[in-house]
């Protein structure tokens, strides 16, 4: 293999495919890049065999091939020569020399025969997407997912189509994010998908840059997003997700409607004084047009802070883990937040005011 590439471009694709490298100790190979130059220009790939991306840039090919090195050494190689503008790549006595300028250097490799192919999905359900709208359904609801891996199903994003929409959702059993969005065409019929929040991250990280329509294709083990230069592939968890339509509730009983700054303030000074839990209190009460958030803990002291907007239905006393409130405010672009409540002991539902595309409950804590 022998090929000329620009630097800058050789890094950003380089650090890409770096971050799904494996630490597997026992397959040492999954710690490395696979670069492949070809026709078509230079490919990188790598995967930890849950997650696996693939990148071309352009470059000048002199001679076809194939080499395999570690990613993170080649990648902090690249980021410390930041004043080169090309680099030179070749393999030589099967190990990979770099040359740029005054730079010379040679990386071990490893043996290209050994390392794994990523899985391509060619049959199943399909769509295309603009890679902004896949990013905000993903990211519209991973924060909810659970970080323990004990229950699979729930440490994933699970999506589904409604209609012409595709419905993000993700809940860890204390609180549910749900996103529908539209905009994606030739959608295929699909069963609905458990992708794990984790690799969900990863697609965002490799999609998020480009601003340009992706094709999403996947069966029932395997999702991939794929642009003209870009590829990223997940395994899919198989089991069911819980009927969450079950919890959400069908009416209120109590309606909050606050701007959302004001929401945050309140919150974020509950958050000083809150216990081990979190935990903190909403108090509404309609006929005097109050509502109180408070927290108090007896190590760190107390605070009440009241908040302006509209205010109907019954009077309501809840506790709920701020952290979890605060979370939803990145879904939610409008500057008035709607908050409805069912009565005691009931989930808390959390909109962005006249928008119905985005539903976040909230489980209340016990006293």
């Amino acid at each position: 293999m022998k090929a000329e590439c620009i630097r800058e471009k050789l890094k950003e694709a380089v650090l890409t495919v770096e971050r799904v490298t494996g630490k597997n100790t026992s397959l040492p190979i999954l710690s490395s890049i696979l670069i492949d130059a070809s026709d078509v220009g230079l490919t990188f790939r790598a995967t930890n065999l849950e997650v696996g991306v693939e990148v071309v840039v352009p470059a000048k090919i002199l001679e076809k091939g194939s080499v395999a090195v570690p990613g993170s050494i080649f990648g902090t190689f690249l980021g410390a020569i930041g004043d080169e503008r090309s680099v030179m790549l070749e393999t030589v006595n099967d190990n990979l020399s770099v040359v740029s300028g005054r730079h010379s250097t040679v990386i071990k490799s490893f043996p290209v025969a050994d390392y794994p192919t990523l899985p391509r999905v060619e049959e199943g359900a399909s769509m295309k997407i603009m890679s902004d709208q896949l990013v905000a359904g993903i990211k519209s609801v991973w924060y909810a997912a659970s970080v323990s891996d004990l229950k699979p199903e729930i440490a994933s994003v699970y999506m589904y189509t409604e209609g012409k929409s595709v419905v993000y959702v993700a809940t860890d059993s204390f609180r549910l994010a749900e996103k529908k969005i539209e905009g994606a065409t030739g959608i295929t019929e699909f069963a609905p998908m458990l992708v794990p929040y984790k690799n969900a991250a990863e697609i965002v990280r490799v999609i998020e840059p480009l601003h340009e329509p992706v094709d999403v294709m996947f069966n029932k083990n395997q999702i991939s997003v794929s642009a003209p230069h870009v590829y990223v592939t997940s395994r899919l968890v198989s089991g069911a997700f819980p009927n969450y339509r079950q919890i959400l509730p069908k009416e209120k009983k109590t309606r909050v409607t606050v701007a959302k700054r004001e929401l945050i303030g309140a919150l974020k000074l509950c958050q000083i004084f809150t216990d081990k839990f979190n935990q903190m209190t909403i108090e509404v009460v309609p006929g005097d047009k109050r509502c109180i958030v408070s927290a108090q803990s007896a190590e760190r002291g107390e605070n009440a802070t009241g908040l302006d907007g509209s205010f109907e239905g019954e009077d309501i006393t809840l506790n709920f883990n701020v952290k979890y409130i605060l979370d939803c405010f990145q879904s939610i672009p409008e500057e008035t937040i709607q908050i409805d409540f069912n009565g005691p002991g009931r989930p808390m539902i959390v909109r962005g005011a006249g928008n119905q595309t985005f539903t976040y409950l909230v489980m209340p804590l016990n006293k």
